[in-house]
């Protein structure tokens, strides 16, 4: 799947939606090292931009992104729409992050 296919919208100018597939989606459960947690510990000192919790948190949402594309690849899609992210910590340290769309068929119109 072309990963520009992907959209938080209904669909895509200049396209038609052909063949609805599903919902599909891409889970990831993570959890901070010791070490991570105590690196980001010290840069709160500091103030700003945690860059460590930042790195974490693009990393799970990318693995996330990365699941849903491959699960929409084996339905057959070839775009995905309404597509969002959503994160829940299941306990202290640990975070699931969830992205889900629909995935569907789409043809140029015209």
């Amino acid at each position: 799947m072309n990963k520009t296919m992907i959209t938080t919208g209904l669909g895509f100018e200049g396209f038609r939606t052909v063949r609805h597939l599903g919902v599909v989606r891409g889970i990831t459960v993570r959890s901070r090292s010791i070490v991570g947690s105590l690196g980001a510990s010290l840069q709160t000192l500091v103030g700003g931009n945690i860059s460590l919790f930042t790195e974490l948190c693009e990393q799970a949402r990318q693995e996330a992104f990365d699941l849903m594309v491959e699960h929409a690849d084996a339905l057959g899609a070839n775009a995905i729409i309404g597509m969002h992210y959503d994160a829940t910590e299941l306990s202290p340290g640990v975070s699931e992050v969830l992205a889900y769309g629909t995935a569907v068929v789409i043809e140029r119109v015209g």
